[in-house]
């Protein structure tokens, strides 16, 4: 993993809800952030002991560059990073990556719909904040189970480009592709992030509406399957164009997994295929996408993602 780490110091922390923590980070002798754009996240090493690394978005204002602010959700099935993350307190210091960005604001739209759903309201809240500084059109819908289940709410049920739906409220306030998305249009685009089945239920109904993929954007935190249940389909060989170095790619192990094994200082940070740190460019041999990240365009031009995508060839040629 290729970090330059950032030490900062939890100057806040407040219980949003009974499982979403936001916590305030800022730099050392208050010293200005690094800034990002809305939608970036950073990783965060949750547990340096154990290299316990995690990605979590910046949901605060981009233009304030004093501090950033995350929200995490306890996961019922935590592998330490959620449940590592509520332990924090004031006063705590924590190791963050520079902020990185493949789920950013479009800037060929004139109207923007931003559809969260749960936790997935992060990276979203980001995008309001940008929007709303430089006077973009734009509505967030932010749906959960629950008002008591929502961070934030305080924050944005006065905002009247704001709508809230609840899962437990009256059948007026449900989200609906109809009413809140309407007929395509080619001067807005649609962002989404949330849990998976929100997600694929809100992208698949805009497509069924006649909504094109590339007016779609999306972040997941989880992968849509587990790219390990498709590692056993045979070997193909690696080749690094830079240094001609070859390496073969087992069956239950990923391109990255080999070229680790083999020395090589490779990119990558979620080994989820959902980041795009990891990504570089095919020279040549036929890949096997993997990923929910890169776009169609992106893949017709050679990128790939080494944590979570194979080969269709024998060969597959990388630029590394």
């Amino acid at each position: 993993m290729s970090n330059e780490w950032l030490d900062t110091i939890v100057v806040g922390r407040r219980d949003a809800t009974a499982r979403i923590v936001v916590l305030d980070l800022v730099g050392h002798g208050d010293a200005e952030l690094p800034e990002f754009a809305a939608g970036a996240h950073v990783d965060v090493l949750v547990d340096s002991a154990a290299g316990l690394v995690r990605q979590y978005s910046l949901c605060g204002p981009p233009q304030d560059r004093t501090r950033y602010r995350l929200a995490v959700l306890a996961e019922t099935a935590s592998r330490g990073g959620s449940l590592g993350m509520h332990q924090l307190r004031e006063g705590d210091r924590l190791r963050i990556s520079h902020p990185r960005n493949r789920f950013g604001v479009s800037d060929r739209a004139r109207r923007h719909l931003l559809v969260a759903g749960g936790i997935g309201i992060t990276p979203l809240l980001a995008m309001a904040h940008a929007l709303e500084a430089r006077g973009a059109q734009y509505e967030l819908h932010y749906c959960a189970r629950s008002r008591a289940e929502s961070a934030f709410v305080d924050e944005l049920e006065h905002n009247p480009r704001v709508q809230l739906h609840f899962d437990d409220g009256p059948d007026d306030q449900r989200f609906g592709i109809a009413a809140d998305i309407g007929p395509p249009d080619p001067e807005t685009a649609i962002y989404v992030c949330g849990p998976g089945g929100f997600m694929d239920f809100v992208i698949s109904s805009a497509h069924g509406a006649g909504w094109p993929a590339e007016a779609i954007h999306k972040e997941r935190f989880a992968p849509v399957e587990n790219a390990d249940a498709h590692m056993d389909d045979g070997t193909f060989t690696v080749r690094l164009a830079r240094t001609g170095g070859e390496y073969e790619v087992k069956e239950g192990e990923s391109v990255l997994d080999a070229l680790l094994a083999g020395g090589i200082d490779a990119p990558y940070s979620c080994q989820q295929g959902i980041c795009g740190e990891c990504i570089v460019r095919v020279l040549a041999g036929e890949p096997d996408h993997r990923d929910d990240i890169l776009t169609d365009r992106e893949r017709a031009e050679g990128m790939f993602t080494t944590c979570s995508s194979r080969a269709h060839s024998s060969i597959l040629e990388l630029d590394l």
